[in-house]
């Protein structure tokens, strides 16, 4: 039995904030932003809206694309790192707020590469014959932990999120064929978010010190990140027989336009077979992949039958990537 892709969602907030908004805000400018990173502009959710919000309305997108209602849902996987509150999960939200009155549900929290690990997990929960429905979303509203004054973080996050239900193959042979998930700790120390946890808990003291934002060291991320999704791309498609000239579509990690392109190249992709769309939206961390999935399907660019190759990296350090054959027609 496998696990496939039904329905495809995503929401994005209508405020933009682009490059030369940023320009009145810390010293850059578009031309520097642009050529580091390949982002115009990022989306921003209202100050007084949580992540629930946007992972509802992304929700809502799958499960109408999927002719499916929420009272047949029976499992919400949400992966985020900013969660409306700590207790309870933001699932829990997410659950009522759709009226999916017959499932349980869960937040993950894998960092950028938290939708891939949801969703493997998704997977295995349907493959197991326990569920039958599950909707798997990656929501984040990154703006609120970002340090807007600090050029080097507030140029590349953005708000966002997306959505995929997954049900029983038809066919019971295509859907997701495989995937490779990773962990290491040793890279915690180099992308994080210190203050708000059980060590350090809010205080005057940690939100006068910022230990509330994203604190990263880019360079080591960036490097860390070509290696990490192009050996573990390379491995999933080698171990499944899959050459490059039958990908249909790589859709990475919205993270950086250059490890987008430098991951593409080291698996001897056509610029024509990469999914990308940071341009528009930056990094809103969990909801990149969805995000440019259901925009992939929503422009034509996926087809029953495709093979489709996602790929992430993230704080943890986690890294992975996930192969599936498209089963969604138009």
């Amino acid at each position: 039995m496998r696990a496939s892709i039904t329905g495809v969602g995503h929401f994005v907030p209508e405020k933009r904030l682009t490059n030369q908004d940023l320009e009145q805000m810390v010293e850059t400018n578009d031309e520097w932003i642009t050529t580091r990173t390949g982002i115009k502009e990022r989306r921003i959710l209202d100050q007084n809206k949580g992540t629930s919000y946007m992972a509802v309305r992304a929700a809502k997108h799958a499960l109408e694309r999927a002719g499916v209602r929420p009272e047949k849902v029976d499992l919400i996987i949400l992966a985020t790192v900013t969660p409306d509150m700590l207790v309870p999960s933001t699932a829990a939200v997410v659950q009522e707020e759709l009226g999916a009155s017959r499932c349980w549900g869960f937040d993950l929290n894998g960092g950028c590469t938290g939708f891939l690990c949801a969703l493997a997990t998704g997977a295995q929960f349907v493959e197991s014959g326990r569920h039958q429905t599950v909707l798997v979303i990656g929501a984040d509203k990154m703006s609120a932990i970002i340090d807007y004054d600090d050029r080097n973080t507030c140029v590349i996050f953005g708000d966002g999120g997306g959505a995929v239900l997954l049900e029983r193959s038809d066919d019971g042979k295509s859907g997701i064929d495989d995937y490779e998930l990773h962990l290491d700790g040793a890279g915690a120390k180099y992308l994080y978010v210190s203050g708000g946890g059980s060590l350090h808990p809010p205080t005057h003291e940690t939100v006068d010190q910022k230990m509330h934002y994203v604190h990263q060291d880019g360079r080591v991320v960036f490097k860390q990140a070509i290696s990490g999704m192009a050996d573990v791309s390379g491995r999933l498609l080698e171990r499944n027989g899959v050459s490059a000239e039958t990908v249909k579509l790589l859709i990475p990690h919205q993270a950086n336009y250059r490890i987008i392109d430098s991951v593409a190249k080291k698996l001897h992709l056509d610029p024509e077979q990469v999914m990308v769309n940071i341009q528009k939206y930056g990094n809103t961390t969990a909801a990149t992949i969805p995000m440019a999935m259901s925009e992939a399907w929503q422009d034509g660019r996926l087809e029953r039958g495709d093979r489709v190759i996602l790929s992430a990296f993230g704080a943890g350090f986690t890294w992975g990537s996930l192969l599936l054959t498209w089963t969604m027609d138009r």
